[in-house]
């Protein structure tokens, strides 16, 4: 099987966008990461340059503002036309910030992913993909199925993305085992613990030129 590095990967670009649309656990997680690299004198994995909301009321918006990271908010609506409208707005602003990656981070709306940005958009969803993933599976709705199926294990996924809800190549995945006496929240903790490490490993990877596709699979060099 031919193995082919990612199109358009400039390992000497490190900026990345990171998309939001509530609480911005993830932004600040990543901005921890890199602060945290920084302190231990070690060069930084990536540099946030801007934040895009898909609300005004999102919380991840102060995360942003104590960086002085750049933030933008863009409406996108319910309708396709609207959705692609605001996919459009968003991507130009990465273009005129030099982007390498896009990273959501709780990114809610459906990205309709321009040929420029294919393989240059990451999300993280809090399952292991392709179990409870789609559309309307976020927040503890994800961790409330896991436990009614009675899965035993559960975890998160790393993945580009695609035109679909969680549907693009896996990049990572990281299993968590399922408590007899969990709850929806304390699941979503320890899921949260996972993402917290997987993410940014994934990220540096990307920008390290680390991953190669061969078809639907994701490979690490």
């Amino acid at each position: 099987m031919l193995h082919e590095s990612l199109p358009k990967v400039d390992t000497g670009n490190r900026r990345i966008a990171v998309f939001i649309s509530g609480g911005g656990t993830t932004l600040d997680n990543l901005i921890r990461c890199r602060r945290r690299e920084l302190e231990l004198g070690r060069p930084a994995p990536f540099e946030i340059v801007a934040v895009i909301s898909s609300s005004d009321q999102a919380g991840g918006l102060r995360f942003a503002a104590a960086e002085q990271i750049p933030t933008h908010v863009i409406r996108f609506g319910a309708s396709q036309d609207s959705l692609r409208r605001g996919s459009a707005q968003a991507f130009e602003i990465c273009r005129q910030a030099d982007v390498s990656l896009v990273v959501l981070g709780g990114f809610l709306k459906l990205l309709t992913v321009p040929d420029d940005f294919d393989l240059r958009v990451l999300n993280i969803h809090p399952s292991l993909i392709p179990a409870f993933c789609g559309h309307g599976f976020y927040g503890l709705r994800v961790h409330q199925a896991v436990l009614d199926y009675g899965a035993q294990v559960s975890g998160c996924t790393v993945h580009f993305v695609d035109n679909h809800f969680d549907h693009g190549r896996i990049v990572a995945q990281k299993v968590v085992p399922v408590l007899a006496d969990d709850s929806a929240a304390q699941l979503q903790q320890r899921v949260f613990a996972a993402e917290c490490e997987i993410y940014p490993l994934a990220i540096q990877a990307y920008l390290d030129g680390q991953l190669h596709v061969a078809g639907r699979r994701v490979l690490w060099r």
